[in-house]
């Protein structure tokens, strides 16, 4: 096991970093210069490297081959589509199998994450959003492992589609509402109504994606 002291500079220089990308301080699709990197955030090339391959993971760099890192380039709006759909085949179904197997135990999880805190002062950028964001992907990612289905979960959470759409732009609009959406979620889920469950989710899929689309500068 490594020191607990390199862990966490592990941990704490990816998350700068992924904080540089989702506040475009690296321009999407600018390369990345890992000694610069490392020079700026004062730590050796190694946890740089360590963060960027996690990041790569996420889907918010991409190597090639000679070229080395390079940013992800921000969803189009035929991406943001197809995202919003593979999430609308997998998460009212994932919310379906939850709500006719999650044991209460399981329900009281998910309801603790339902809730969502709220920003931090305007002008930090990501880092002001950072809690929000985590959190919600905890209580979608909970919800398909509260299915029972293992593969659905790992579908789910191999979208990284918190870090993908926040990273356009983070609408005021979410605050207040997307807890509420989630708490109609987690009663139907507690009432063990798999209908009401998953229609609950597709309104709040639904209903995000509308928040989403000014982005874009058209909303059909």
């Amino acid at each position: 096991m490594r020191p607990a002291r390199r862990l966490t500079l592990t941990e704490d220089v990816y998350s700068s970093v992924q904080a540089l990308i989702m506040d475009h301080a690296v321009a999407p699709g600018a390369r990345i210069n890992i000694d610069a990197l490392a020079r700026d955030l004062e730590v050796s090339p190694t946890p740089v490297r360590e963060a960027l391959a996690r990041l790569e993971a996420d889907g918010l760099v991409r190597k090639r081959p000679l070229a080395g890192y390079t940013a992800a380039p921000l969803l189009t709006r035929e991406e943001f589509e197809e995202l919003v759909e593979m999430r609308l085949i997998l998460e009212p179904p994932a919310a379906s199998r939850a709500a006719a197997v999650a044991a209460v135990p399981g329900v009281d999880r998910l309801r603790a994450e339902a809730d969502l805190p709220d920003p931090r002062p305007a002008g930090e950028g990501y880092t002001g959003i950072a809690a929000f964001t985590a959190q919600d992907a905890r209580f979608h990612h909970l919800l398909a492992e509260l299915s029972g289905n293992r593969m659905l979960h790992e579908a789910v959470v191999r979208l990284r589609s918190h870090l993908h759409l926040f990273r356009l732009h983070f609408p005021p609009a979410h605050y207040g509402i997307s807890a509420d959406e989630h708490h109609r979620v987690v009663d139907a889920v507690a009432a063990g109504d798999p209908d009401a469950a998953a229609a609950a989710m597709r309104a709040h899929l639904t209903a995000a994606r509308e928040r989403h689309l000014p982005y874009f500068g058209r909303a059909s």
